[in-house]
């Protein structure tokens, strides 16, 4: 049974991701608390497994919480879930010891999946937000090839990187699956390479993805 602490401020968030996870054998909401100064009370009580973090709250903030909590309870995996789409609070979440970051608008499955990975002592990101992150890391590494890349082909050569179809990527950036491949084989043209599979093996060899096992 993996026990939960949910923490928001604001009630009826609460309430519905408590009720979503009760009705999953595996998960035990064992509290719920409304800032982060409870949050950390009622971590220190009731040693939750997985604790789902908003990050904007009056008083003590989640961030803080969270670094508390970490010092603290150091084996709490803790994902963050939050209106907030900030890189600069994704970055600071995991340097102080956060699994998971998960916008409010995810789907429920998509929370499911979160806290099964971070149960793992894995990490936990959107695709979207993975992107962000290989970015910022370009960013570091000039060096990289795909720092050659527009925002918009390491976002496509990423997600076909990890095994999605152009007619998908097409229907999740609204554009045809002509333009998917314009950016795809522009990306191949900088990057040097003639197909998927060595453009796989690319973004493993920079730390881009990881090997799927």
């Amino acid at each position: 049974m993996i026990k939960v602490l949910v923490v928001d401020d604001h009630d009826l968030v609460c309430l519905g991701i408590t009720s979503m996870l009760e009705g999953i054998p595996i998960f035990n909401v064992v509290g719920t608390a409304n800032s982060g100064e409870q949050a950390y009370t009622l971590a220190s009580q009731l040693q939750p497994h997985v604790i789902l973090m908003d990050i904007r709250m009056p008083g003590m903030g989640g961030l803080e919480a969270t670094r508390k909590i970490m010092e603290r309870l150091p084996n709490t995996k803790i994902i963050a879930v939050t209106a907030c789409d900030d890189q600069t609070y994704l970055e600071r979440l995991f340097e102080i010891g956060a699994k998971g970051f998960l916008t409010k608008g995810a789907p429920p499955e998509e929370l499911i999946s979160a806290i099964n990975k971070v149960i793992k002592n894995e990490y936990y990101l959107s695709p979207e937000h993975s992107h962000r992150l290989a970015l910022n890391r370009l960013k570091s590494a000039p060096e990289c090839p795909f720092s050659t890349l527009s925002s918009r082909e390491l976002e496509v050569c990423l997600m076909i990187a990890q095994g999605h179809k152009a007619q998908e990527l097409s229907d999740l950036f609204c554009v045809s699956p002509k333009t998917i491949n314009t950016y795809r084989y522009r990306a191949f043209e900088k990057l040097a390479i003639d197909s998927d599979v060595k453009l796989t093996h690319l973004a493993i060899k920079h730390g881009l993805i990881e090997v799927q096992s």
